[in-house]
């Protein structure tokens, strides 16, 4: 790498690491813990990139993007934050920033980053986008919170198609936000002052369907729910629909608790339909493919009932574990009820392990899996996984390190199930797997597996 790059963090780790970094990526590295210093070097005409932090000691890093956007339109500015909330990425794309990374960050994959951001220095400036206008109280009310590298890879994705005319498809499973996401990309998009229309299958079963709804969007955003438990006939409606939409064509959204690439492959979804709405595909991860935001988000919850209270209730280190170990069949949608609940019955400021068990006796058990879901090949259906995390980053790359990371997050549960199915004698479980005692045990402490004797899964 060949430029100057200021660096703006009140950290002095940050700082230090990201100066050694770039400095022997062969980079010139201006480091400072003031907002004040960096506007002034800003000013001065100083660096070809900026990197950020957004709470600073002497003001907010998002907010003074708009003047170096104003000042220095060809200096590309790079947001580091820990406020990992959605809200963080859709400001950061707002205030046309580069590029937005949450903290932790990955060192390797923000050098690379910084690497894009020199060899475009030079390109033009993006439209900026207007400011919508909701308050900030109603935005960051928004609860799509989480710091898992998946919430994160949505946030830029979602930030990234707002303000395009592009079909979205979203999909992820019951209770996950689709909807929400849907209302979170027109809330923010340069259609935000026109209607905000979801229909149904029913809404459309007749052939004025289209007709009145189209009437009712007038050029805003039109989400359609569930697009694969729509029957094929009016499917095939809604695709006309999308080809002759009149004089006020609105944005389509779709959301589907299946995979439409795959429900197009069965036949359950009409191969020109689901060309029309692919201009980009959101997937929503389910709950339990994030359990390191359970906790983030069962605060939010608790915090948002118990306002008026005046005393917000915390979860106990043995009710996060319950609630971390749990499957949450309903996902979001499911831990927002239980965590409600609990803000109605629990007489203590701290929820204890018994409270949260109880919870969850209470909530509904698991929707079968599919017959398709129990035929199917480990092989296809890692492949699918890893085809999402891809699309997920959109047209740049994972963070490296990805081969340790599936193989990390595949033997973790493979080694609990097969303790499980041994009763915890990890003698036994070694030699279903295949592999040395000590191997086993050394790969219990790195993953931090725990045993339990004597309970017996098969």
């Amino acid at each position: 790498m060949d430029g100057t790059v200021l660096v703006a963090d009140d950290d002095r780790t940050i700082r230090t690491v990201l100066t050694q970094a770039l400095t022997r990526a062969g980079c010139k590295v201006h480091a400072t813990s003031s907002l004040t210093t960096l506007m002034r070097w800003v000013g001065e005409g100083r660096g070809d990139v900026v990197i950020t932090d957004v709470a600073m000691p002497d003001g907010n890093g998002l907010e003074m993007l708009p003047k170096i956007s104003q000042d220095r339109p060809d200096l590309p500015v790079i947001v580091i934050s820990a406020q990992n909330t959605i809200m963080t990425a859709i400001k950061a794309a707002e205030a046309d920033a580069f590029d937005y990374l949450p903290k932790p960050f990955d060192l390797p994959d923000l050098m690379k980053r910084t690497a894009r951001a020199l060899n475009r220095k030079d390109a033009a400036p993006r439209a900026k986008s207007p400011t919508p206008e909701t308050g900030d109280a109603d935005r960051d009310d928004l609860p799509l919170v989480g710091r898992t590298p998946a919430m994160q890879a949505l946030y830029r994705l979602v930030a990234r198609v707002m303000n395009t005319d592009l079909p979205v498809l979203i999909w992820g499973e019951s209770g996950t936000g689709k909807s929400l996401i849907g209302k979170v990309i027109h809330d923010f998009s340069d259609r935000r002052t026109l209607p905000f229309v979801t229909v149904t299958g029913a809404d459309l079963q007749d052939i004025e369907g289209p007709a009145r709804i189209l009437a009712r969007v007038r050029g805003g955003t039109l989400l359609i729910d569930e697009i694969s438990d729509i029957s094929l006939e009016v499917q095939a409606r809604i695709a006309r629909m999308m080809d002759s939409p009149g004089e006020y064509a609105p944005r389509f959204l779709a959301t589907s608790q299946s995979d439409l690439a795959e429900a197009m492959k069965n036949g359950a979804l009409r191969r020109d339909l689901f060309y029309r709405l692919s201009g980009a595909t959101v997937h929503v991860p389910a709950l339990r493919d994030r359990v390191d935001d359970i906790e983030l988000l069962a605060y939010h919850f608790l915090e948002r009932a118990d306002v008026g209270v005046g005393q917000v209730r915390r979860l106990s280190e043995g009710a996060s574990k319950v609630f971390g170990t749990y499957s949450w069949p309903g996902n979001v949608r499911q831990l927002e009820h239980a965590m409600r609940q609990l803000a109605l019955t629990s007489r203590a400021t701290e929820i204890s392990q018994t409270e949260a068990e109880q919870v969850l006796g209470a909530q509904p058990a698991p929707e079968p899996v599919t017959a398709q879901a129990n035929t199917e090949r480990l092989g296809a259906s890692v492949e699918r996984h890893l085809r999402r995390y891809f699309d997920q980053h959109g047209s740049m790359l994972p963070p490296p390190g990805l081969y340790a990371r599936i193989l990390r997050e595949i033997e973790a549960p493979l080694i609990e199930i097969a303790l499980a199915a041994t009763s915890g004698n990890q003698a036994k479980c070694a030699d279903l797997l295949g592999i040395n005692r000590n191997t086993l045990r050394k790969k219990i402490t790195d993953l931090d597996i725990e045993v339990t004797r004597g309970r017996k899964m098969m």
